[in-house]
């Protein structure tokens, strides 16, 4: 009697998985992709982020806006009994010279000849670097912007340049160059005599304070500019007839007819 066989189907390699195996597949490839974007994400606002940081606009050098006069003094070694009175009405404004120059042999290749810190009701608002012409003999305006854009990052660079405040810089000096944030602010400034550069860097909100209290304290200096000079004519003549009463007992004594 013939034997009867039953032949079994194998399984077809390209016969598509169950529609579970399928579904379970889309998801874990959609996690993948979504860790995959987030790694990326996080990766990509790091890199943003460091490079649009704020550049610290609040000092130099080390020497902080806000200040007072003893703990400047401190840091750069400066005697502050020769800080310069410049206003004391309405506001207190001091100046204190520092020549870095001045630190010893290890500062041979100092580029700033002088530093002058400004100081306004006894805080540090405004600092103005003069650099040495000789140190910077050669150098374009772009050599000195890039120079400085490596403490305070990318400049704003002023085509054509900014005439200066009279008074303040000087009638020939050039504003070439700023860096600036909502609260401080540097200029880069070429000045006629050399050529030169000096950066100025200040805190805008006092800055605009002082300019303000320097005005007031010229026009204060102007009203009572008669007083003055009444009571310095008054003194010089009081000095005068001293010194003659003086000379007077001295030359009676030794009189002889």
């Amino acid at each position: 009697m013939p034997t009867s066989l039953t032949l079994q189907k194998s399984p077809d390699a390209h016969q598509p998985p169950p529609a579970k195996s399928r579904a379970q597949g889309v998801r874990s490839y959609a996690g993948r992709t979504t860790r995959a974007a987030a790694v990326i994400s996080v990766i990509l606002c790091g890199v943003i982020s460091a490079a649009g940081a704020p550049a610290d606009l609040s000092g130099y050098r080390g020497f902080r806006f806000g200040a007072d006069l003893a703990a400047v003094g401190r840091q750069a070694d400066a005697d502050v009994s020769q800080a310069k009175l410049i206003h004391g009405r309405p506001a207190v404004m001091q100046d204190l010279a520092w020549r870095p120059q001045r630190l010893g042999a290890g500062h041979q290749d100092e580029s700033a000849d002088d530093v002058v810190f400004s100081f306004y009701n006894g805080g540090l608002y405004r600092i103005a670097i003069s650099y040495d012409r000789y140190k910077t003999e050669g150098m374009t305006v772009e050599d000195m912007i890039d120079a400085v854009s490596t403490m305070y990052g990318p400049a704003e660079t002023l085509t054509p340049p900014l005439k200066a405040a009279s008074g303040r810089y000087g009638d020939e000096d050039e504003v070439v160059a700023r860096w600036q944030d909502p609260q401080y602010s540097f200029d880069l400034i070429r000045t006629s005599y050399g050529p030169a550069f000096r950066l100025v860097g200040v805190i805008k909100s006092l800055d605009a304070q002082a300019q303000a209290a320097v005005a007031e304290a010229k026009r204060l200096d102007e009203l009572d500019a008669p007083q003055r000079e009444a009571a310095k004519a008054a003194k010089e003549e009081t000095a005068a007839k001293a010194k003659l009463e003086k000379t007077r007992l001295a030359n009676k004594a030794r009189f002889q007819p």
